[in-house]
């Protein structure tokens, strides 16, 4: 009895879609009203309506919409499939430098960890944007004088403007990389956000390649195992770094030929951590007050302080760039607004101890940098958290919060620039 009466609703319910398609076949609003109402029955009473409906435009725009075979998977032409090949192979070479005789590890990817990728990836964007011959072999020239510069630069391990340049080359390199993506034009702030977003896709991809491979070398021990072969040690010599190496130029392939494939992941992300990290920040701020911690004269706790808020600002600039493709969200702007005000809060505390301890201790590289890295990203998270507001206030349209990061997406490669270049020539290496 209750199978029959399921039979009949559904077929009400067949009969009632078909009357409205074909009531509504002229009105685009009144039909996507009813398929959003049930997709699946939609799809299957329009498949059966469309041979008689197959003259009529609209008819054929919504048969493609929902029969459009997209293959799931696209492996590239030729000529891409070559240039990944030849850049893992390079990226390869370059992090089994360090396995030639008389090289010190250490040395090597201390301050070249940033080459073993960066190049590979910079020529794949200026391949992919015909970029022009001039503006390649100026980007050719940077890398290599920046491959000169830091390894000519005296080897004082304790030397904090080396850490620093050490530190902040990767950063410069990723700014380099963004002026590749862009195809060389600055102005183009809506390719700035693209490059955001590929950032955003980039991680996600390297994440699950990552995790992938942590899978297959797990696998790998434990069959070699198995027949009494301890394989471990050769892995890691000899495979290890040509696994790591392959992995971001096999990232931004993927992402850049597949875009499907992780481009429902990486909003979803935001979407989840953007309350999250608001939640976590604010129960963060009320535990500094409630314990009463003193970042004026923790110097660790600082600096774990201002770590904190770059990343916290990194979660920002990425979450918006993803809220900007739903503007309807407005819980989620909501939040990102609590958060950019909560990341103004953090931003305010770090400056003010730094201040303090410039006044206190006086100049030295470290509070250089990060005073100079903190003023930047507090004027950034002004600009971000006034765009939001006014986006809230339906004053502003959202991709105006856009703008305001891709403009200060390049001073961030400025400020890195000097800090690897000129800050150990200021203060005489020390």
């Amino acid at each position: 009895m209750e199978t029959n009466t399921a039979e009949i609703k559904r077929s009400v319910e067949f009969d009632d879609f078909r009357e409205n398609i074909l009531h509504n076949i002229e009105d685009p609003a009144e039909l996507e009203k009813l398929y959003r109402k049930n997709k699946a029955v939609f799809q299957r009473v329009f498949n059966t309506l469309y041979t008689d409906l197959r003259h009529n435009t609209i008819a054929q725009v919504w048969n493609e919409r929902l029969n459009y075979q997209q293959n799931e998977f696209y492996p590239g032409s030729r000529k891409d499939l070559l240039f990944v090949v030849l850049a893992s192979v390079m990226a390869g070479l370059i992090a089994n430098i360090p396995d030639l005789p008389g090289m010190n590890k250490e040395f090597f990817f201390s301050r070249n960890i940033g080459f073993i990728v960066f190049p590979v990836l910079i020529g794949y964007f200026s391949w992919k944007q015909k970029t022009a011959l001039r503006t390649s072999v100026s980007q050719l020239v940077v890398i290599l004088a920046s491959v000169c510069y830091i390894n000519l630069l005296p080897d004082h391990p304790q030397s904090d403007t080396l850490i620093l340049a050490c530190i902040h080359l990767p950063v410069f390199l990723w700014t380099v990389l963004g002026y590749s993506f862009v195809g060389g034009k600055l102005s183009d702030n809506q390719k700035k956000i693209d490059f955001l977003r590929f950032n955003g896709d980039f991680a996600v991809m390297t994440a699950i390649l990552v995790l992938s491979g942590i899978l297959f070398t797990g696998i790998t021990f434990g069959l070699f195992e198995m027949i009494g072969l301890h394989i471990q040690e050769f892995y890691a010599q000899h495979i290890l770094a040509w696994g790591l190496a392959t992995i971001p130029v096999l990232s931004t392939f993927l992402v850049q030929t597949n875009p499907q494939l992780v481009n429902k992941i990486s909003p979803l992300i935001a979407r989840i951590f953007t309350p999250v990290v608001f939640v976590t920040l604010f129960v963060f701020l009320c535990t500094i007050i409630y314990t009463g911690k003193n970042v004026y004269h923790d110097r660790n706790f600082l600096l774990m302080f201002n770590g904190l808020l770059i990343a916290v600002m990194a979660i920002i600039l990425f979450s918006v760039s993803e809220a900007t493709k739903n503007t309807g969200n407005r819980i989620n702007l909501f939040f990102l607004f609590g958060l950019s005000l909560l990341s103004i809060v953090v931003n305010s505390i770090a400056l003010s101890a730094i201040a303090f301890r410039l006044t206190e201790f006086g100049i030295s590289p470290n509070r250089l940098a990060v005073s100079g890295a903190n003023l930047l990203i507090f004027i950034n998270l002004l600009g971000v958290t006034y765009q939001l507001l006014r986006a809230l206030q339906n004053k502003a349209d959202v991709q105006k919060v856009e703008n305001v990061i891709a403009r200060f997406l390049p001073l961030y490669g400025i400020w890195a620039a000097l800090i690897t270049f000129l800050l150990p020539l200021i203060f005489g290496f020390k």
